[in-house]
């Protein structure tokens, strides 16, 4: 091509022009950077990320750009002796505006996209550990590192710490194991001191056996993907800080490992949480509720604006929705409005589900305040219901990320969601849309 300095020119198909949207724009992303890969490419000028994708912005493509780019560059391979030499690493992309001068919002929303595949990797990365690596202790040590980085504030409360302060829920979880639980608090101040927190609470379970109600062999390799909550908490974390949102961000993360042995809670033990309910442990593998209520109980002490927990919490949310979209509930119609917006922006799906009072009765225990499971039926929503009971006066969302958290198979491995979400969510709250 005349007066083109580049060696060679990717063509990459856009499909049916009336039919161009969010998926194909990505899809052409995803295809241009897999062949790139494949040429062993150094460098390259994208010239599609000033494309008109329906409604989107230009901010919005360069965030899909950034995103996309680095999910499919994103290798794990720290704990291989042999590892395959990559073929030339891309070192550069440059996205090229072609109708003009760089506008400063695209400027901004490159900053904002980078920090934000950061905080995905960082949760991919934690996600693909092993368990007898990524343990309570290595999320502790972890978080200490971001605290470190990003000037953060940073507590972690070891296991006498939660005895005194009675948290006999998230302590009847880890009885069974040799490793002691954390609770882990890291705050990010980046907005007016005025401003109340969000507060993102991650289920940091990092291996589940089940526990006496322990669970089948097959895929129980899958269950070091527990923490993954605490590993997207961790991820957000580390992107707010990273890219200097103006918010006020507290990640917490009660983290344990749920084994089973001589000392482990028995199906019929009740407990008393934090907040002063007891609870029938009916089932020691509804675990991650157990430990989320005493956490989001604990997250009343900051005053939050609004409090999200992040959770692999029921098989039964992946059975209602599969692998494409988090189970999303609320106890706030316009909270839940917003996180639903977020999700359209980054592109990370979510569907809202019931959080009814009918619901509850299924959680009614003849010994206790309340059962830890409510039976087959509507499992994804009695989880979400139990949490609901912890939360009523807060403004709380609950995501089940069961199904969302990572891939099974040929392409085994954390996906980093709902990280991008959680970003934007905070990003929008203050009124910085893409």
């Amino acid at each position: 091509m005349p007066g083109l300095a580049a060696e060679r020119v990717l063509l990459v198909g856009l499909g049916e022009s009336g039919e161009f949207g969010d998926n194909t724009y990505r899809d052409a992303l995803r295809a241009a950077a897999n062949a790139l890969k494949e040429l062993g490419a150094a460098d390259a000028t994208l010239a599609i990320a000033d494309l008109k994708v329906a409604r989107r912005t230009l901010a919005w493509n360069v965030h899909q750009a950034v995103g996309v780019f680095r999910e499919a560059y994103y290798r794990f391979d720290r704990l291989k002796t042999q590892k395959k030499a990559p073929a030339h690493r891309l070192a550069a992309v440059t996205l090229a505006v072609t109708s003009g001068a760089v506008p400063a919002a695209a400027e901004h929303a490159l900053k904002e996209a980078v920090a934000t595949a950061d905080g995905v990797e960082l949760a991919r990365t934690l996600g693909n550990l092993p368990p007898n690596i990524c343990t309570p202790a290595y999320l502790a040590d972890e978080a200490k590192k971001l605290a470190r980085e990003f000037k953060l504030q940073i507590e972690i409360l070891e296991q006498r710490d939660m005895e005194k302060l009675g948290m006999g829920a998230l302590l009847a979880v880890t009885r069974g194991s040799r490793l002691p639980p954390k609770l882990i608090v890291l705050r990010y101040s980046g907005g007016a001191k005025k401003q109340k927190p969000i507060v993102y609470v991650g289920k940091g379970i990092t291996f589940d056996t089940g526990g006496i109600s322990l669970k089948p062999a097959g895929e129980m390799d899958e269950m070091k993907y527990d923490m993954s909550g605490a590993g997207s908490v961790l991820g957000a974390m580390r992107a707010l800080a990273g890219m200097r949102a103006p918010v006020n961000a507290i990640g917490l993360i009660p983290t344990c490992e749920n084994m089973p042995g001589g000392n482990a809670t028995r199906p019929g033990d009740v407990v008393t949480t934090l907040s002063g309910q007891t609870v029938e442990i009916l089932n020691t593998d509804a675990e991650g509720r157990l430990i989320l209520c005493d956490a989001l109980t604990y997250a009343e002490r900051f005053e939050p604006e609004v409090v999200i927990d992040i959770a692999t919490l029921t098989g039964a949310c992946v059975i209602a929705l599969g692998h494409v979209a988090s189970g999303l509930f609320a106890n706030d119609q316009k909270l839940a409005d917003e996180i639903k917006a977020a999700a359209d922006e980054a592109c990370d799906k979510v569907w809202q589900m019931p959080l009814w009072e009918d619901y509850q009765e299924q959680l009614r225990s003849n010994f206790a305040d309340m059962a830890n499971i409510g039976g087959r039926p509507a499992g994804s929503v009695t989880a979400a219901c139990y949490l609901a009971r912890f939360t009523r006066s807060m403004r709380w969302a609950h995501l089940d990320i069961a199904g969302t958290a990572w891939k099974s198979g040929r392409e085994k491995g954390s996906t980093g969601r709902p990280v991008a979400l959680l970003t934007r969510f905070a990003l929008r709250h203050v009124g910085r849309k893409a």
